[in-house]
């Protein structure tokens, strides 16, 4: 027998048994074990895995596990958005880009999940952190409520940890009842009656925080706005 010919032939049975091995871990692991995940997904958690999506009259507004922003648009001097005020707003974020104009639903021009990774002895982030909290007892006092900076809650002045937190604690979404219903010319009473509806508490009652959807919240007031002007 030619030894060439017997290496030759060592050498084809090996690449089709490679190529064999190839085709049914392609199938096993690329169609079949996907297609099984994916299924079991669709039937046992649909909601979660389509993306957790929040729909407004039909049209899918935003997701209930990623923040948006709510800002007014960026001047042409290229100064950073403010916060559009007539709106509940989010956490501070040290990695969320700023939301169009439009209210709840918009979508975000930029995207971005990240921590300020600052210590907590940083100068940065405590003079950041003073900013915030001046900014929010400023932007949430009102004619006939004065907002304390002891009521400022700690969530209203720190980033979450991935900067896209798309909720707020009952007593952050609390402080800004009153501005949210001047800004808007809702009842005080109204609005506070939306955020006690929107408020989840710890999930099976002992994991977790108390939290509002800063998203699901926001559509609320929209929908409430335009019923006060029909």
């Amino acid at each position: 027998m030619n030894p060439a010919s017997t290496r030759a032939g060592a050498t084809v049975r090996l690449l089709w048994a490679a190529l064999r091995a190839l085709l049914v871990l392609t199938v096993a692991t690329g169609v079949l074990y996907p297609l099984a995940v994916t299924g079991v997904a669709q039937a046992a958690f649909p909601h979660q895995a389509n993306g957790s999506e929040i729909k407004d009259h039909g049209k899918v507004a935003g997701s209930s596990s990623i923040g948006q922003r709510y800002d007014l648009p960026r001047g042409k001097d290229g100064q950073a958005a403010a916060p559009d005020l007539h709106w509940f707003q989010p956490r501070p974020s040290a990695g969320l880009g700023s939301a169009r104009v439009g209210g709840p639903g918009a979508r975000s021009d930029l995207l971005v999940s990240g921590a300020s990774n600052l210590a907590a002895d940083s100068k940065t982030l405590i003079a950041a952190v003073r900013a915030r909290k001046a900014a929010v007892v400023r932007d949430n006092t009102v004619p006939g409520y004065t907002v304390r900076p002891s009521q400022v809650p700690p969530d209203a002045v720190t980033s979450s940890g991935s900067g896209l937190d798309p909720d707020i604690s009952p007593a952050y979404a609390r402080l800004q009842i009153h501005r949210v219903a001047r800004e808007n010319g809702l009842a005080v009473a109204r609005v506070r009656e939306i955020v006690d509806d929107h408020t989840k508490g710890r999930a099976l009652g002992f994991v977790g925080d108390p939290r509002v959807n800063v998203l699901q919240l926001n559509i609320a007031v929209r929908d409430l706005v335009t019923h006060a002007k029909d």
